[in-house]
Formats: C-alpha cells, structure tokens, sequence
C-alpha cells in the first residue's frame, strides 16, 4: 500500500511538472557568418506552432545541461512573430538550440528593458536608465530672427551612442533645414509642378507628422510607427501628396554592450489619384546631420566597397560605417541598406572632405541615379539600419552586421 501510495504520488508530480511547462517546438538556429560579438535580433512564426496564448509561451535556449530563460516578445499584426536577441562571444558555435514551451499556471514574465515615453512633443526611447533615441513630432522652430518657413516635425533626434554622445544635429547654421535624421524627397513631379520637400524654405513643400499608429515597448525592443504626411503647397493651398508610415524600432540594449541596432521601415503610398514621381537629383532620401563635433579630421566614412571619405560621394553600398571623436572617447554608427530597397545597392551622398567647413552629412539616396515613379494603390517599401556603438567600429563587424540584418539567420523548428 506504501509503495503505491508513492507511485501514485510521483505520477502526479510528474504530471504536475509536464502541465507546468509542457515542450512545444525545439528551434534550431544557424549562424553562418560570425557574429564578432555583436547580437542581432532573431524571428520565429508563432502561429506556424501554437495558437496558445502569448503569455502562456516560454522561450529557453539549451547550451548542453544549462536551460537559459530569454526575454523574447511578440508582434502581432494579424500574424504572430517572436522576436529574440542573439549574440555570442564565440564564432566557433554555429547553431544555437532553444526550446519553445507552454507553461500552465504561472507563465515567465518579461519586463520592459525598451521603454518608449512621450512628454512635451518627443518620443523617447529608452533602455533602463539610457537614452538611446528621440523623435520630435511636434513641430520645432528654427532660432528667432530666422525664417518660420524652416520649421519641422516628424524627425530623429539626437539619437545617442550608447554612453550618452549625441550623433545627430539639427538647424545647423549653414542648413537650417536639416534635421538629425530624416527623409524628405528633393525634385518630385506631382500634378504638374516640381515640388522639393527638402529645400523648405522655397515653401514648395515640406513633410509632417500627422499621428501615430502604433506605439510598443517590451522586453526585446520599442517602437513606433507614424504618419507623415508629405505636403505640397500651390497656389496657397495646401495638398497631401504623399502618406508615409514610418516604424522605428529599438532593440535592447544589455549593461554591458557597447552597440545596439535601430531599425527604419518606410512605406510609401500616393495620398491622391495623382502620381508621385521622384525626379533623379544629386540627394534625397534617408539623410544623417551629424554632430558639430565631427570634422575631416577627427571622423572617418568606410563603405561596404572599401572607400573612404575621399571617394564616398556617388558610389553604392550595401553599408557605410560613419564615426568619429566626441569629445573624450569615439563612436558614431552604420548604415544599412536593405537588398529589397530601390537601386540597392544604393548610391550615397556624403559631404566631401572640403564642403562645409568639413562637417559630416550622410546619406542613402536612391534616385541620385535614377527616377522613381510611384502610382496610386500601391505600397513601396524602403528598409534601412543603424547599428549605433561607442568605440570603433571595424569594417568587418559592419559585414557582419549587414549580413543578419539583409539575410536574418535561417530557423529551423522541429514540432515535438
């Protein structure tokens, strides 16, 4: 009787412990290229798996005996994505496994290690006590005495290393236009007229924000996604040519990291029955002002093609890696152009070494080539990362970064 007793017993303990964490799926993960010690985001199709609740899921990785929680979060837009980080130390390991359960009772919880808060027109994001990125969607005037027609909304800045230096600028003297980081379109042929949304002060165009869609912060990164609103002005009047959403996303910053990735999604639509045709032009697109710290002789520009500043200006590039000295210490960031962007790989604009006093100005611009004809009812994507870090930033780990970030690491799931 004893013995059944503690037969019974274990069989309910083992059922308890089986209703408690019950194994979904094991992940396999294939690294194939070295990661240098960076981390780079991964993504798992959930409903491919499960249809159990978000906050029954646990995700641990198995590394021989150890079973390691990871913090993970969910999208779901209409379709459920998982979304973890991955890094390592070691090149030598090229696949990482993980389990994916569901856990019945009292499920892992994950805290907000990316928090976005909104105070006085600003977006903040943030990874504990570190600031990391600001968007401005109300609107900023420039300094008193200069022309109102330079006032802007719906931009990036100062987007901070991760020790705090400041990499963006905005309403420098000798632009009043630029600001930090943003994305107007220069020479456009819309209902006849050629309209800049770039050059503001002309009062043909400008770009602002008109709401936001979306805003998520969690344990793996922050986001927002936005409306802008591309404006032509005729005759007075005032007409929206073009929609934007643009979704910014932060990936999580651990203590003891020294970069973090920020990723850029553009999706365009014709706001009217009207086309919207981008004219080639020496600049448009994705600009970076950078600091007033940096000059032709304390930063540096590499692209994914060896050239350095000299030779940087009208060539193409999958990445371009732009730092510099601030102050006591370096930084500065890399950008990524996505293989799906058009004319990928995509012509830069930088600032030459004798234009401006030497300060830096970066950009992706990909009608400097060419024109880009965008119609009614259709939707074009335009992808872009930065990979912000203090230090330096060797072209190697931009080639690695770019690799995860154009070819994401292959997944493999096994069902149990």
């Amino acid at each position: 009787m004893h013995l059944n007793r503690l037969l019974l017993s274990f069989a309910l303990f083992i059922f308890w412990c089986e209703g408690l964490a019950q194994r979904l799926a094991t992940i396999e993960l294939d690294l194939q290229k070295p990661l240098r010690g960076l981390s780079i985001p991964a993504r798992l199709d959930v409903d491919a798996i499960t249809f159990q609740s978000d906050s029954m899921l646990t995700l641990t990785e198995i590394q021989g005996t150890k079973r390691i929680p990871v913090p993970f979060q969910i999208e779901n837009k209409g379709h459920r994505t998982l979304y973890w980080m991955v890094s390592s130390d070691n090149d030598k390991v090229k696949k990482r496994v993980y389990e994916l359960s569901v856990a019945k009772g009292s499920a892992a919880k994950n805290s907000n290690a990316v928090a976005a808060v909104i105070k006085d027109g600003t977006l903040l994001i943030q990874a504990k006590e570190k600031k990391l990125l600001q968007y401005n969607f109300k609107t900023v005037y420039p300094p008193t005495g200069i022309d109102t027609a330079f006032k802007r909304s719906a931009f990036i800045h100062p987007l901070w290393t991760p020790t705090g230096k400041v990499l963006t600028r905005i309403q420098p003297p000798d632009h009043y236009h630029h600001y930090g980081i943003w994305n107007p379109w220069t020479h456009v042929l819309f209902e006849g007229d050629t309209v800049d949304f770039w050059n503001i002060r002309g009062r043909k165009g400008t770009v602002r924000f008109g709401k936001f869609v979306s805003v998520t912060e969690g344990p793996v990164y922050a986001e927002f996604e936005a409306l802008h609103e591309h404006v032509a002005f005729k005759n007075g009047a005032e007409k929206v040519a073009l929609n934007e959403l643009q979704t910014v996303r932060v990936y999580r910053l651990e203590n003891d990291q020294d970069n973090y990735l920020v990723d850029i999604t553009i999706q365009l639509n014709c706001a009217s029955p009207s086309p919207f045709l981008i004219l080639e032009y020496r600049y448009a697109g994705l600009g970076w002002r950078a600091t007033e710290k940096w000059n032709k002789n304390n930063s540096q520009v590499l692209t994914s093609e060896g050239m350095t500043r000299k030779g940087a200006d009208g060539s193409r590039a999958k990445w371009v890696v732009i730092q510099g000295e601030l102050d006591d210490e370096a930084g500065g960031a890399v950008m990524m152009s996505h293989p799906s962007n058009y004319n990928h790989p995509e012509p830069l604009r930088i600032w030459p070494e004798d234009s401006n006093g030497g300060e830096m100005f970066a950009m992706f611009a990909p009608t400097k080539t060419t024109d880009w004809m965008l119609v009614p009812g259709k939707t074009y994507v335009l992808k872009y990362r930065f990979h912000v870090f203090s230090g330096q930033f060797s072209g190697e780990k931009a080639e690695s970064s770019w690799e995860y970030f154009g070819r994401p690491p292959k997944v493999t799931v096994k069902m149990n």
